[in-house]
């Protein structure tokens, strides 16, 4: 199966400032590459400070238009948008299997995934309500007003290259703010083909600008988003280090900042539970992209008395996953990102191999297929000492830990900085309830693997960040509320 687009318009090649596609200000550009195979797919402006701020000048101009449109009329655009999306969602499943590495059917659930918080954000651009204060003095009124915070600064990663940008994009524009985003560095192509499509579906030059550029010169041109006070939030998915370094360097300018931090994602499997169900939710939730999901689970306790069934059930259908490009329609796991992960992954396995720890299945790279692919494993006999344990592996390995009450699970499912999401299966439902409430994370499977959904609102607790994507609370983090007292009425 070949991987060509339908629309080769939309492989952009440049930014987009003020509604012009543009090269950087000083014409350097860095490749992208294919991970399943390290093929130049395209090069793309290497932007810096010079370019940030361009696009922080259009965005600051198009404010007063955008947000002074009617709501209805910013939910139009969307909607349009959305249907473009929709309608050109193969290129756009290609563009993010070929940046990306994810199977296309994968790619194309990410397509639908995407839009659908374009669809969601549309539906509540029409409904950001005020407030009317019980009148608590006489002769006066007092309202509470919802208003955009302004530029929004979007920062995204490229293991859902046009889900993560859509659901940051779609509720900043649904209130009137205008935008500045810069994609990962791995994975620009799809922003810049969201961006190409948002252009065909009416939004106002100025409104969106998608600048690329690579690691070191990323790093200045969103330095000059975080020292630019006309940048009123930033809105960031990454790992924990980054976005402790963009809240204190925002600090200076106080600017709103929403962050989706790492994970290290526990699920519990009671003994009580469905096996079957357990295993198929684990296998969804786990081995989704392949393993790089901040929620996918990263330690699997499992109670002792069905650790051993359960362990050669999961092995059995871990053996069994296909991994292969995503040329190929067969393929249920793709290459992982870049050489930089495969080694942290690699890294992991050996540690635990070397402190005690079995493979019941994979446990080495794929050299046969290309230069990025890791075999999907599986790990027993894995303790809490072991960086497994430890750190977010991200990537397609299962470590399973034993564990025998139920008080001993919680604490070592609590007993991490992060608190992204956490999974449990049992059938018993005050246990259901209480572990639910025990729980720190800001995400909870309950018997389900499957969690992400553009209703539900989506963020961490502890260093996995602050603020909430997707639901009527994602608008949230992108209004200023607005207290208005008159007087004088009697």
């Amino acid at each position: 199966m070949s991987l060509s687009l339908s629309r080769p318009d939309l492989m952009r090649r440049q930014n987009l400032i003020n509604g012009e596609w543009a090269d950087a200000r000083d014409a350097c550009r860095y490749s992208v590459h294919n991970p399943a195979s390290d093929a130049l797919l395209a090069e793309v402006p290497d932007s810096t400070a010079i370019d940030a701020r361009a696009a922080t000048d259009a965005a600051y101009r198009a404010l007063p238009g955008w947000r002074h449109k009617l709501p209805r009329e910013r939910a139009e655009v969307l909607r349009r948008w959305h249907a473009l999306i929709l309608a050109n969602g193969d290129d756009l499943a290609t563009l993010i299997s070929l940046e990306q590495g994810k199977p296309l059917s994968e790619a194309r659930g990410e397509v639908a995934y995407g839009a659908s918080y374009v669809d969601w954000f549309a539906g509540e651009a029409t409904r950001v309500y005020g407030d009317i204060i019980p009148q608590q003095q006489p002769g006066k009124r007092m309202t509470v007003e919802k208003e955009p915070v302004g530029v929004v600064a979007a920062i995204t990663p490229w293991n859902f290259p046009l889900a993560m940008i859509a659901r940051k994009i779609a509720p900043a524009l649904a209130v009137g703010c205008t935008v500045v985003a810069k994609p990962a560095e791995d994975t620009p192509l799809t922003a810049l083909a969201l961006a190409a499509l948002a252009v065909e579906a009416g939004v106002t030059p100025g409104v969106l600008n998608v600048i690329t550029a690579s690691r070191t010169r990323g790093i200045d041109a969103v330095a000059d988003w975080l020292a630019d006070d006309r940048v009123r939030k930033m809105t960031f998915t990454g790992s924990t280090a980054v976005g402790i370094h963009l809240a204190r360097e925002s600090a200076g300018t106080l600017k709103k900042l929403s962050l989706e931090l790492g994970g290290n994602a526990p699920f519990i499997v009671f003994d009580d539970a469905d096996l079957e169900s357990a295993v198929v939710g684990l296998m969804a939730s786990k081995f989704r992209n392949g393993g790089q999901t901040c929620v996918c689970p990263n330690r699997v306790y499992v109670q002792a008395g069905i650790y051993e069934r359960f362990a050669s059930t999961l092995a059995r259908r871990v053996e069994a996953l296909h991994v292969a490009p995503a040329s190929d329609a067969h393929a249920q796991i793709g290459p992982m990102i870049n050489p930089r992960a495969v080694e942290k992954i690699g890294r992991h396995v050996e540690d635990a191999l070397s402190h005690g720890a079995r493979a019941l299945t994979g446990g080495a790279t794929l050299p046969l297929l290309g230069p990025n692919y890791f075999s999907p494993t599986v790990l027993v006999d894995v303790n809490d000492s072991m960086l497994v344990s430890q750190e977010e592996t991200f990537g397609p390995v299962v470590p399973l830990f034993r564990f025998e009450t139920e008080d001993e699970a919680i604490h070592r499912a609590n007993d991490t900085p992060f608190g992204l999401a956490a999974y449990f299966y049992t059938q018993d439902m005050r246990r259901a309830q209480r572990v639910a409430r025990r729980l720190e994370a800001g995400v909870i499977g309950m018997n389900e693997g499957a969690v992400s959904s553009e209703a539900a609102p989506f963020g961490g607790v502890k260093a996995s960040g602050y603020g909430r994507e997707g639901s009527k609370y994602g608008l949230d983090d992108y209004v200023s509320i607005k207290y208005v007292c008159q007087g004088g009425l009697d």
